[in-house]
């Protein structure tokens, strides 16, 4: 496959040529005055900061709700109460400016979901144009899970920024298709020696076996751990971790009826809240925080590993940035890694 090169001055145009075929979404300052995904409508307003946005890439893929299937509530109806699963019509859509711990999301969500139709449908309609980062923010370890600041897993074309030109390469058939009916130039030399030369220094920097030293760790003497006490006191269990989390996808289904219509939605949940395991016997065996909270961090950092291999987190920060009472996600996995 190719690298390309364009110059910045022309990057907004070179987007816009795709506009009749995809919807373009990129991080750029809201309405609200904070930094997140949103519909990019007018080009030539988008601007691509350092940092993560607020929200992750899940709400593409996972969206908020999610019609599963819809059916009439007309009891005059012959096909009253038949579920029928409603069209798929939804545009093709470019996520724009993915950092690599988002990109990276998507791989760890494809494990649980590797059958899930309705989010393989999702996957296949979006194309991930992924910016790699020159500089980490102070609430970012993305290395210490697995990833790396210049990591392309999950993209579809990675991004590189130089001084005056972006250089992209493509990761995927999906990438390289589009580049290659964009008429774009090859990059130089010089400008595929400073992508590489970016790879390099950063792929392995401070990596980890974080992953494999979890999986070889009792069960049983991290479930019964000293220190899930202390952490579930300072914990409120508001949830705000799990619905900012990429790699967070528990959900609850309801159906909803409403003047002779219905429809069964999945849509976003956390294991945070106390009526999440609640069963229909009154039986609710997370019941107290401290389970709760144990739960939450034994998923991403055991269970997910001993399962599938890898660790549920990419290292993107945001539950360490918005966490009203600072719980800090690094400080829970050193006391696992010590344990």
């Amino acid at each position: 496959m190719k690298d390309f090169t364009i110059s910045k001055s022309q990057f907004l145009d070179f987007l816009s040529e795709f506009k009749k075929e995809f919807d373009i979404y990129g991080p750029n300052e809201t309405s609200k005055g904070f930094y997140d995904w949103v519909a990019i409508d007018q080009i030539e307003q988008f601007e691509i900061k350092q940092g993560l946005p607020k929200s992750s890439i899940k709400t593409f893929l996972f969206p908020q709700p999610e019609i599963l299937f819809e059916f009439s509530a007309n009891f005059k109806d012959p096909a009253a109460y038949r579920l029928k699963e409603p069209d798929f019509k939804e545009k093709k859509i470019i996520l724009f400016g993915v950092r690599p711990c988002d990109a990276r999301s998507i791989s760890l969500n494809s494990m649980p979901y590797s059958e899930d139709t309705y989010f393989q449908k999702r996957l296949e309609q979006i194309l991930v144009f992924g910016f790699l980062c020159k500089s980490v923010c102070s609430t970012c370890f993305c290395s210490w899970v697995g990833g790396s600041p210049v990591s392309m897993d999950g993209m579809d074309i990675a991004v590189f920024d130089l001084e005056d030109a972006y250089v992209l390469r493509p990761i995927t058939k999906k990438g390289e298709e589009l580049l290659n009916r964009a008429g774009l130039d090859e990059a130089t030399d010089v400008e595929k020696e400073a992508f590489n030369r970016l790879v390099k220094e950063n792929s392995n920097k401070n990596q980890s076996n974080t992953a494999d030293i979890l999986k070889s760790k009792d069960l049983f003497d991290l479930y019964n751990a000293s220190f899930w006490q202390e952490l579930s006191d300072a914990c409120i269990n508001c949830g705000t971790c799990t619905f900012l989390c990429p790699t967070c996808y528990c959900f609850d289904i309801q159906d909803e009826v409403l003047k002779g219509k219905g429809r069964r939605i999945r849509y976003w949940d956390s294991c945070m809240f106390p009526l999440f395991t609640l069963h229909a016997s009154g039986h609710n065996p997370r019941g107290d925080k401290l389970k709760r909270v144990r739960n939450r961090f034994m998923h991403k950092l055991k269970y997910f590993p001993d399962r599938f291999g890898p660790i549920s987190c990419v290292g993107c920060g945001r539950c360490i940035r918005e966490c009203p009472v600072s719980i800090d996600i690094r400080e829970v996995l050193r006391q696992m890694l010590e344990t």
